[in-house]
């Protein structure tokens, strides 16, 4: 009998010198129900070795990293948020209530409405200044512990004071209203999909643009700056994304986008198919009537490096070279239509082809570039492509200042545009 008042199922019969049962039944004959299963009996559970499912594997990994890098990426997009949001309300409501209420103007702002998160923020700060978490004297204020839909209620509650700045107030609360399921996942640690983090990418992106705390990057309506690129992009010198192949690069920068609106395009290349194939010429046209300066430099097709290229790439012979030559003709037409034929320059010249590259606005402070090194196997749609930000833009490392400043990658690939334009040919 247990401590418990239950029975324990028999122990082993063989003690005191007698016998044990083996258990075992003769050869032959069934084991009766109540032998197998003893009435009163309590089944033991396995026991299962400790840490055995603790183990992650690849998939596993691969699945943790993948929610790590989205909401992380969120986490920046929402920190710039609510940084300007905090910023924007503080020089708007402080002139209107610290000289009254002094370092409690925050309180007052807040009014009866907001008196129970307001002093929720008050009694974290105090325990913040107890355990030593403020570690900026500049956040020691009950403003630095209001969240962001708080930061959105002092807004709201005070429009008139905002109205003078900002045109439409429904156009900001539906920016915010649709960050408030990626904060909600993100504050609490759990899966973020890539349509949610694309949807608070973009309310992030319009709301720092309506309050007036965008990048201020002339390329930013053709080459949106990412976050992520503004806060650590100093450690990819210009290079504002990479992707593996020119089909991926046109799911994200289709070359309307690219080249539409353009003032200056260079590009040079074997074959030219990204503009040539993608931007129809009646476009081009109007690209260049609007005051668009377009100079194109193509491999001659008639020179020693298409052959070598063509038994690189395993094609027919003339294969490519009468691609190049359609393309050249097809540029030719379109130049034909212009009034100012200067304005649509054409190019040929006879080196080793060792990149393509779209140059768009290379002369200001817009500029971007997509770049693609030649390989051997392998055509210019399945090449790695680079994008780049121009506009001469410094490279700056962590830590370190660089009075006279470094050029990126954009700088060198149009200087070497400008050196082999010089030793090209023009096309008639």
């Amino acid at each position: 009998m247990s401590s418990g008042g239950l029975e324990l199922p028999p122990g082993d019969a063989g003690h005191e010198g007698e016998p044990a049962d083996s258990g075992e039944a003769p050869p032959g004959a069934a084991l009766p129900p109540e032998t197998a299963n003893p009435p009163g009996a309590v089944p033991v559970v396995r026991p299962v070795e400790i840490g055995a499912e603790l183990d992650w594997g690849a998939e596993a990994w691969s699945e943790v990293r993948t929610r790590a890098q989205r909401a992380g990426r969120a986490y920046i997009w929402l920190n710039l948020v609510e940084q300007r949001m905090r910023a924007v309300v503080a020089a708007v409501l402080r002139p209107v209530y610290e000289p009254v209420h002094g370092d409690e103007w925050t309180v007052a702002a807040a009014g009866p409405a907001g008196q129970e998160w307001v002093r929720r923020a008050v009694a974290v700060r105090e325990v913040s200044r107890r355990k030593g978490y403020l570690l900026d004297p500049a956040d020691d204020n009950v403003l630095s512990f209001l969240t962001l839909p708080q930061l959105r209620e002092l807004m709201v509650q005070h429009w008139p004071c905002f109205e003078p700045y900002f045109d439409d107030r429904r156009e900001v609360e539906l920016a915010l209203d649709e960050l408030e399921v990626t904060r909600n996942v993100v504050s609490r640690n759990r899966a973020l999909s890539p349509t949610v983090l694309a949807q608070a990418e973009r309310a992030s992106a319009r709301i720092l643009e309506i309050l007036g705390g965008g990048a201020g990057v002339p390329s930013a309506d053709r080459l949106p700056v990412d976050a992520v690129e503004d806060l650590v992009g100093d450690r990819y010198a210009d290079v504002v994304s990479v992707h593996p192949d020119r089909v991926r690069l046109q799911r994200q920068l289709p070359a309307e986008d690219l080249f539409g609106g353009a003032r200056r395009l260079d590009a040079t290349g074997i074959g030219l198919n990204l503009l040539v194939q993608n931007f129809s010429g009646r476009r081009m046209v109007r690209l260049a009537e609007s005051g668009c300066r377009i100079r194109l430099l193509f491999l001659n097709p008639a020179s020693s490096a298409v052959k070598r290229r063509e038994r690189e790439l395993g094609i027919k012979k003339g294969e490519l070279s009468r691609s190049v030559e359609m393309n050249i003709l097809h540029m030719r037409r379109v130049r034909s239509k212009l009034r100012d034929p200067d304005a649509f320059q054409i190019h040929v010249f006879d080196e080793t082809p060792r990149f393509t590259a779209y140059l768009v606005d290379g002369d200001g402070p817009d500029g971007v570039g997509v770049v693609q090194s030649y390989l051997r196997r392998a055509r210019g749609m399945e090449a790695p492509v680079l994008v780049l930000r121009g506009g001469g833009r410094t490279v700056v490392r962590h830590g370190q200042r660089d009075p006279h400043g470094e050029h990126g990658l954009f700088e060198t690939y149009r200087e070497e545009f400008e050196s082999v334009w010089l030793d090209s040919r023009p096309v008639s």
